[in-house]
């Protein structure tokens, strides 16, 4: 599983990390960007922090084909063109708010937002390959 934004710094980390935990170890879990920032927003890893997830070793990583090609499903949220499309993996495109210079409550509306977004698309894969449970 792959998840894309521009600067790898806010929703993509929040995917990742809310899918891994979400997961527990059945999922392969990466996240990329299309333009990487230096760091990752601090409220997003304030607000992770509030469930228990730590992204201190996580870092904005840059996109690349070997990166695409390694997921069998990829979510896109905002990279726009800069996202490429190959053949035979599955793709979703989330519409979803940039946390970058948001207040603190509205980072914790987008993390919500992701996070149901990670529980219903972690169920529907678990529903389709038998013996995968989470």
């Amino acid at each position: 599983m792959l998840f894309l934004c521009v600067a790898n710094a806010g929703r993509s980390q929040m995917a990742a990390a809310l899918l891994a935990h979400h997961a527990a170890g059945a999922v392969t879990v990466r996240s990329a960007g299309s333009h990487p920032a230096a760091d990752i927003e601090t409220p997003v890893a304030a607000v992770l922090a509030e469930l228990g997830l730590d992204l201190h070793q996580a870092y904005p990583k840059p996109l690349t084909d070997d990166v695409v090609r390694a997921a069998d499903v990829v979510v896109t949220m905002g990279c726009g063109d800069a996202c490429p499309v190959l053949p035979g993996k599955r793709y979703y495109d989330w519409a979803i708010d940039d946390p970058a210079g948001q207040s603190p409550a509205a980072v914790r509306r987008i993390r919500d937002d992701i996070d149901t977004r990670v529980q219903a698309l972690l169920a529907e894969l678990v529903d389709q390959k038998p013996g995968v449970t989470a």
